[in-house]
């Protein structure tokens, strides 16, 4: 009970000074965190090998740290419902630190799985960071909010594994002990740059039930209109999570591409992200509803991975990468906006925590059952075969297109809360 407790206290510090928007610090806690899960994240599969292990061992390291996400998440989101953003984003930051140093002095397999199942744990913080954002946005600056955060997931996935492959050739222990002190930083920054964006009077009683178990779950999908948007969300980060988990492999198969060509081909993915949901969803925001922003999102995808397999040459892998990358940059954050709309204040924590388990139940699926079709049919089929969830996806997408509004906030709070 006690690091709760200080964690409680450190959220009562501080705070920003008045006027101050906090959306800066908040930007800068979320690419600080996610630049510590870059710099490992390549090598992860190097420590496996090193200790001997099995495809599958290699495989399983990285699919539990979502599977924990997908328990997780909704927890994160609850508790915060209830003792406000700030103590839990501290919390999980520290716990990311301990996992990075938990990693640096693994001497087994057991003890990497045992730092990514901390790590997993530990990372469910982007629902909170998202209610951050609804907390502190009007309805009309959102969407460009919740980019923000797509914006700190693709700068730190492009400048994290370039410092980690440099700290590599230092030493084999220093990239994780870097990321853990960067956490460390990154709690320290937090304790004293970010406030509280949750009243007391607006936060629920908590109750000791998991979010993801049926009564939960059916009051948070039960506001009009929440269940197709998670299906959309669940399909959208399902079609990226294919081209993430097979892409490496299908650019060697498809174009004779080696591992140099392979990371600048990421690295130019990260740069489109970046654009896409640091600029442009904040440009678009204003002048366009976020259905026809989820709608063109979705369409873009479909093309993409329709044009992937029978790209010819760099520049329409270029393009039809740009398409996929681009597509889910638009169609993410506006979900995620249109989902913390239709939930009460209140309780935003809990569905936007429902939201992304549904996001990492897609991220395990999607890298796993893409390298199934790859193996069975060839490196073409698992984009040929997602892009029929795609084409789901645009169908589910026209009527908020057709509506060409942004729904309401519900007025009245769902039963059955966690």
């Amino acid at each position: 009970m006690t690091l709760p407790v200080v964690f409680l206290f450190l959220s009562r510090v501080s705070d920003a000074p008045q006027g101050r928007s906090p959306l800066p610090a908040l930007f800068l806690t979320v690419f600080i965190d996610l630049m510590g899960f870059g710099i490992v994240i390549p090598l992860l599969p190097l420590y496996a090998e090193r200790m001997q292990a099995t495809p599958f061992e290699a495989g399983a390291l990285v699919a539990i740290y979502s599977l924990m996400q997908l328990v997780f998440t909704p927890i994160w989101g609850a508790v915060s419902d209830r003792v406000g953003r700030r103590p839990v984003l501290l919390l999980s930051l520290t716990a990311s630190a301990a996992s990075y140093f938990l990693l640096g002095a693994a001497g087994s397999i057991a003890t990497l799985f045992a730092a990514r199942v901390m790590a997993g744990a530990a990372g469910g913080n982007i629902p909170v960071a998202q209610a951050y954002i609804a907390d502190v946005t009007d309805e009309e600056h959102r969407a460009r909010g919740m980019g923000m955060i797509g914006a700190a997931f693709g700068l730190g996935m492009v400048i994290g594994p370039a410092i980690g492959g440099g700290l590599s050739l230092v030493g084999p222990r220093v990239p994780e002990l870097f990321a853990g002190g960067l956490c460390l930083l990154n709690v320290a920054l937090a304790a004293v740059r970010l406030p509280e964006s949750l009243p007391e009077a607006k936060r629920q009683a908590f109750r000791l039930r998991h979010p993801l178990a049926l009564g939960p779950l059916r009051a948070a999908l039960e506001t009009p209109g929440t269940t197709s948007l998670m299906a959309l969300f669940f399909l959208v980060t399902l079609c990226f999570a294919v081209l993430e988990g097979t892409f490496s492999l299908a650019a060697g198969h498809l174009f004779g591409y080696d591992s140099a060509h392979v990371d600048g081909l990421w690295f130019y993915m990260g740069i489109v992200a970046v654009v896409v949901q640091g600029w442009l969803v904040g440009r678009l925001s204003r002048r366009v509803p976020e259905g026809t922003l989820v709608a063109a999102g979705s369409a873009a995808l479909l093309a993409g991975l329709l044009w992937l397999p029978v790209a010819s040459g760099l520049p329409g892998l270029l393009g039809a990468l740009a398409l996929i990358v681009g597509g889910q940059g638009l169609a993410s954050p506006a979900l995620s906006s249109l989902i913390s709309k239709v939930a009460t204040p209140e309780g935003r924590g809990r569905v936007l925590g429902v939201s992304q388990s549904v996001s990492s139940a897609a991220r395990v699926i999607g890298p796993a059952g893409g390298g199934l079709v790859f193996d069975a049919a060839g490196p073409r089929a698992p984009y040929l075969t997602v892009a029929a969830g795609a084409l789901v996806a645009v169908w589910l997408s026209l009527p908020l297109a057709r509506r060409g509004e942004r729904p309401a906030p519900s007025g009245q709070r769902a039963a059955g809360g966690a």
